[in-house]
């Protein structure tokens, strides 16, 4: 028997009877999701999307539920649903829109009134709902929806060729429009007051939700952002505008017709405060800019450009003196409150992080109460209240608390230098650790790669280090937690520079003895996927290697992704003029895997747009080629990554068991059925 395994199984059978449970594949997907707090307007409940995993259905089931501030009482509002989400009380607090399915499966609004009774479907639009806003006055909702697709008769029904554009491989037919249409509260028949070969924002997940439409407070504007077409690699083709309701005419609010969004009327109708890149580079932060509503005046100006951060979300308090903003910040999710004329205060959380997955996902109150998801170390998503932003977050929720009987392993911030900056990322030791012993690292490498790793509850680390194994999960440069010339260092430099990141984080833990330099593996998804690759085909020093969705040529992703033309923002220009392919080559994993030696489980979705599955066929058809142990699983399913609950699982299986079959483990194996095809 292996020496590394016979002396894994050996501490296994002697610490099983004496350790609590841990962490397996299963308990990573019995998360309950909380998502979306909005704050009732008598500032008494919360409402909260809550999505459970269903096991039967293999589906994430969501409802939305009502939470009592004082007392924590729950009650679940939407019963025999199929709800999307995206809960908004009216202005009087009386009723609560919502969307869910139809009978054919499209997302509607339903209305429900808060006094008893059922909903009422109040939206029939012939194309999908994406969103919608009350009017101020609470007598009218404006939505926004898809365009019917035309219905052809005949021999028409056959003629199907269409035009590509800047859109993704896989797109097996135009990209209808999405655009605004009007209805009465009561219902009645919808009035379009939008129309064109334009759209609004799409979200092409993973990312941030589309511009939320919004209403001026005298019901006679509707702020939204207009983008030039409806694909994907023309989503940087933006500009706000503003939208007489009465009429349907509309004008822009700036001169731009690039990357401006998420426009946020203030309470008081006299600014727009909105999303723009510094100095109008899409590869560098978001800033919060705020406006002046009335067309044509001057005063457009930064309002967080003294934080230094990426901002993904913006606030107004009630008063319109203020915004509060948030941010990855470092390991944790930063909140400022910055006054219009004065500088920003950071707003103390303790140890809750936010939710931000490309959204903070916060919400304030008509007293500028907070409402925020987010979790803690040792405590996975839950709902938070703050009753003022100088209070302290309490609790309201406890969906998850079947995890607390779970033996887990202890997260911290780790820092180190490389190049001369301070970086940081985050080390989950395994349950038991002992520094005076050895033990494999296991790298878990963020996407993104405008994202980061955060000191929060994070199932699959927990996962991982249930196996005895220390993970790391660093934050390169890319990473947008440390301003804006740590997150633009990417440009014309994916992989070097970050790569040499990760590997002085390694070489900081090394130092510190309780690794086994022998026993090292990487891993990640996406852009953690792209950097798995980098690392192996540049340090040899991996005995294996998870590459999932990885990107691995950027040529390919140029062409084909959904992000396509706007892949030149960080790799540099299009491939195909001047010198730059040279550049696009060097940036490319896949110009260096003939070097990869450790065994790599490849893993991705065959409908995959963001990364198509291109670039792991030419992985894996480089590994097979020059002898490395490799196997490639396919999700035959749409999206950048499985989302239901059994292929989620079948996921983090096959990639924990693949890292222990060759790195070993200190921990029991999973008690849980092996993946299918093993």
């Amino acid at each position: 028997m292996n020496r590394v395994l016979a002396g894994s199984l050996c501490f296994a059978l002697i610490s099983v009877s004496a350790m609590a449970a841990r962490f397996t594949a299963d308990d990573v997907v019995k998360l309950t999701r909380v998502s979306d707090p909005q704050i009732s307007p008598d500032g008494k409940s919360i409402v909260i999307v809550v999505a459970h995993p269903n096991f039967k259905t293999d589906k994430y089931e969501s409802e939305v539920v009502l939470v009592d501030i004082a007392n924590h009482g729950q009650r679940v509002l939407t019963h025999d649903r199929t709800v999307r989400g995206y809960p908004r009380w009216s202005p009087t607090g009386d009723r609560l829109a919502y969307i869910a399915d139809d009978s054919d499966h499209k997302g509607q609004v339903f209305v429900l009134p808060m006094a008893g009774g059922d909903s009422m479907q109040l939206t029939h639009s012939a194309g999908a709902v994406t969103q919608f806003a009350w009017k101020p006055d609470g007598a009218a909702v404006a939505f926004a929806a898809v365009d019917e697709t035309p219905k052809r008769e005949g021999e028409a029904r056959f003629l199907d060729a269409f035009e590509v554009g800047n859109n993704d491989s896989l797109v097996a037919g135009p990209s209808p429009s999405t655009h605004i249409w009007l209805i009465a509260a009561g219902g009645g028949e919808a009035r379009r007051l939008t129309s064109g070969t334009w759209s609004l924002p799409v979200s092409f997940p993973p990312g941030s939700p589309a511009s939320p439409i919004n209403w001026s407070p005298d019901g006679k504007q509707i702020a939204f952002v207009k983008v030039v077409s409806p694909l994907s690699g023309d989503s940087e083709h933006t500009q706000m505008e503003l939208l007489d309701v009465a009429s349907g005419e509309f004008h822009p609010l700036t001169a731009r017709t690039l990357l401006e969004s998420y426009p946020l009327i203030s309470p008081d109708g006299a600014n727009v405060a909105y999303w723009y890149p510094l100095d109008g580079k899409p590869w560098n932060d978001n800033e919060i800019r705020v406006v002046p509503l009335a067309r044509g005046s001057a005063g457009d100006r930064s309002e967080t450009a003294g934080i230094d951060r990426n901002m993904e979300r913006a606030l107004w308090t009630s008063n319109s003196q203020a915004l509060l903003v948030g941010a990855n910040d470092r390991t944790t999710v930063g909140l400022w409150l910055k006054p219009l004329d004065g500088p920003a205060r950071r707003i103390a959380l303790g140890k809750v992080t936010p939710a931000n997955a490309f959204w903070v996902d916060i919400n304030l109150g008509p007293k500028n109460q907070l409402a925020l998801t987010g979790s803690t170390p040792e405590r996975a998503a839950e709902l938070y209240y703050m009753a003022t932003l100088d209070s302290a977050p309490v609790r309201l929720t406890d969906f998850n608390a079947s995890l607390d009987a779970l033996e887990r392993g202890k997260s911290e911030m780790v820092t180190w230098s490389s190049d001369g900056t301070e970086l940081d990322g985050v080390l989950t030791y395994p349950p038991g650790f002992t520094p005076t012993r050895k033990y494999p690292l296991v790298l878990y490498v963020h996407g993104g790669p405008q994202a980061a790793s955060k000191e929060t509850f994070n199932a699959t680390a927990q996962y991982m280090a249930a196996q005895g194994w220390v993970v790391f999960e660093p934050n390169y440069r890319g990473s947008d937690n440390l301003g804006n010339k740590f997150m633009a260092a990417i440009y014309r430099d994916a992989g070097e520079g970050p790569g040499r990141d990760v590997m002085t984080g390694v070489a900081m833990l090394e130092k510190r003895g309780f690794v086994d330099s022998s026993r090292m593996a990487v891993s990640g998804w996406s852009y953690g996927g792209y950097m798995t690759t980098w690392l192996l085909g540049h340090y040899n020093v991996w005995k294996a290697a998870v590459a999932g969705a990885s990107v691995t040529d950027w040529i390919d992703m140029y062409a084909i992704s959904d992000g396509n033309v706007t892949i030149a923002d960080q790799v540099g220009g299009s491939p195909h003029t001047g010198d730059n392919i040279t550049s696009y080559r060097n940036q490319s994993p896949i110009s260096f895997a003939e070097n990869i030696h450790a065994p790599t489980l490849i893993l991705h979705d065959t409908g995959d747009t963001r990364v198509p599955i291109a670039n792991s066929y030419e992985l894996f058809r480089v590994l097979k080629d020059n002898g490395v142990t490799t196997q490639f699983f396919a999700y035959p399913i749409s999206g950048h990554s499985p989302n239901d609950p059994i292929r989620a699982r079948d996921v983090r299986k096959r990639w924990v068991e693949w890292i222990a079959k060759y790195v070993g483990t200190e921990a029991p194996a999973d008690a849980g059925s092996k993946p299918g095809g093993n």
